[in-house]
């Protein structure tokens, strides 16, 4: 007896999910590759105050002079340069958690993200610190990335980002005091430069993926 029932018939292959942008993701494509990247910084902090230490803290020197013309290579230098182990120890904790962070949409934008609070940080320290004064550490990158982080899912609009957003402002919100003149001996220049650094580099990513969203490909 022949069995009844609905013909058979093949269902179409449903067309695979579309992967996730960039700038949306919550974790890296490659967590190991983010994780030896963002520790490979925190690690070079580490050997170059090892080094300044056996050198008597003479690389603190190479600081930033605000508007000092001729010492302006500082910008370049400061972040990695640290003023005691207690100091930098202070640093990478932040750095590492909230660099992690930062590289959910991959390396290259990692670096980019970086390059641009680093500089923003130490262009601002130059022109708004007070002369006759060095400024070292890593801070100002730590508040971009902080800021970075709070507003990067506003810009790309991911709900998933936000909610990270404030699961890091209920633990670090408080330190933005930092980028007020409050407490001497503290470079708030170039935490608030670090910090407007970081919204702008959100500002950069949300603006790419919608120009990615438009690029439409036109056949030859």
């Amino acid at each position: 007896m022949e069995p009844t029932g609905f013909p058979y018939q093949d269902e179409p292959p449903k067309p695979p999910k579309p992967p996730t942008p960039p700038a949306k993701r919550i974790i890296p494509r490659n967590p190991l590759q983010a994780l030896i990247v963002v520790a490979g910084f925190v690690a070079l902090m580490f050997v170059v105050e090892g080094v300044d230490t056996a050198l008597g803290h003479t690389l603190d020197l190479h600081g930033i002079w605000p508007r000092e013309a001729d010492e302006w290579d500082g910008i370049l230098w400061a972040p990695l340069l640290h003023a005691g182990w207690d100091h930098v120890t202070a640093n990478a904790v932040p750095f590492l958690v909230l660099g992690l962070l930062t590289t959910a949409g991959g390396t290259g934008q990692f670096l980019g993200v970086t390059a641009i609070i680093w500089l923003f940080s130490g262009f601002g320290t130059f022109l708004l610190g007070q002369p006759g004064t060095i400024h070292v550490g890593a801070s100002g990158v730590v508040f971009g990335f902080l800021t970075f982080v709070l507003v990067r899912g506003l810009f790309v609009r991911s709900l998933p980002q936000i909610l990270i957003a404030v699961v890091v402002f209920a633990v670090y919100g408080s330190v933005l005091w930092g980028v007020l003149p409050n407490q001497p001996g503290i470079s708030w220049e170039g935490h608030l430069c670090g910090a407007i650094g970081g919204i702008v580099a959100a500002w950069l990513v949300g603006r790419s993926l919608k120009q990615a969203t438009r690029r439409t490909t036109i056949p030859g």
